[in-house]
């Protein structure tokens, strides 16, 4: 067989792969929306290692789907040899934090020393496990901290977060409230409550659903609390 000839066979051949993936994935979307009307808008479709099986993304979750939309999986694929849980390194990159886009002005802020070792924490105001952290935190120096007001925990959290958002120096009533249980002052007259929202948000597309949620300036994330100790090792 001529070089030429072989390269117009390549061709057509590798023209129909691609003709045929385009056509898989609109089936997909076009079966799945069908048959699970409840679903969320689908962003992406796209082959994963196992054949015929097909990923199926809304924001930051993730389904499987046979060729042609009829079969749905939920679950986790595992690849054996490399020994990874291939749907939460998936899951992990849809849902990873690029620190320095973070919008920090949405933020409560306070600083101890110098301020130049860099803290991002989600919370609730109610977190027992976020009270707890607090306390940890007052033996680390030279530390800034933005913490991201997300009221998830239900009862007073939102009017509590809004108290807090709206206070003149909200850093001082958020750590006097978290580490002494002073009262959050009433919020009086106007205020622009909406960063809360935005949080909520935030936490949403990054997959936060418990606090504390610890974010570091090299972008690496820990949900939970951390000793004084380990903090200072980290950071």
């Amino acid at each position: 067989m001529s070089a030429g000839r072989f390269f117009v066979i390549f061709g057509l051949v590798a023209s129909c792969l691609v003709a045929n993936a385009f056509a898989d994935e609109a089936a997909i979307r076009k079966n799945l929306a069908a048959r699970l009307p409840s679903l969320a808008p689908i962003d992406e479709v796209t082959k994963t290692p196992v054949n015929g099986l097909w990923e199926v993304r809304m924001g930051t979750e993730v389904i499987y789907s046979d060729d042609q939309g009829s079969f749905v999986v939920e679950g986790n694929i595992i690849d054996l040899q490399k020994q990874l849980n291939l749907t939460q390194d998936r899951i992990a990159k849809l849902t990873a934090f690029d620190f320095a886009k973070l919008p920090l002005k949405d933020a409560v802020v306070w600083k101890q020393g110098t301020g130049a070792r860099k803290l991002v924490v989600f919370a609730d105001p109610n977190c027992t496990y976020c009270k707890h952290f607090e306390k940890e935190l007052n033996s680390v120096k030279d530390i800034t901290v933005y913490t991201f007001l997300i009221p998830i925990l239900g009862g007073d959290s939102p009017e509590k977060s809004k108290a807090i958002w709206c206070a003149k120096d909200n850093g001082k009533v958020w750590r006097n409230w978290m580490l002494d249980g002073a009262t959050p002052p009433v919020v009086t007259g106007a205020c622009d409550a909406s960063a809360l929202d935005r949080n909520l948000a935030l936490g949403q597309k990054h997959g936060v659903n418990g606090t504390p949620m610890l974010v570091f300036a090299d972008s690496k994330r820990m949900a939970g609390i951390m000793s004084a100790t380990e903090l200072n090792q980290k950071l």
